[in-house]
């Protein structure tokens, strides 16, 4: 049996249900709480990743915990929502013109 690590898991998983897999984005991070799996996708695909009445999201996190609990770690799934999509973007955008402008200030 193939070993996948959650987030591969979770990319398997909605690329499959989606009809833009190009415009899947997962960021994982870990922290005290264990790891936060962080997906975007298209606004048009949101719809077919929650499912009616959040079945097919309820099901993808419940696979998700088996495959964080055959690794010792607690998972959890967050789906960005178009709102939080675009205030995300808009944030790194200025972290790279702030990081930027440091760099310029250096004068290296």
């Amino acid at each position: 049996m193939e070993n996948f690590t959650d987030k591969e898991f979770v990319s398997y998983i909605v690329k499959a249900i989606v009809d833009n897999p190009n415009d899947v984005l997962i960021e994982r991070t870990v922290d005290e709480m264990g790891v936060l799996i962080t997906l975007q996708v298209n606004p048009s695909d949101m719809g077919g990743v929650i499912g009616k009445e959040g079945d097919t999201v309820k099901a993808i996190r419940s696979l998700l915990r088996i495959v964080g609990a055959r690794n010792n770690a607690r998972v959890n799934l967050k789906i960005l929502e178009p709102e939080q999509q675009r205030m995300r973007k808009e944030s790194m955008i200025n972290n790279h013109n702030d990081v930027s402008k440091l760099v310029n200030d250096l004068d290296i």
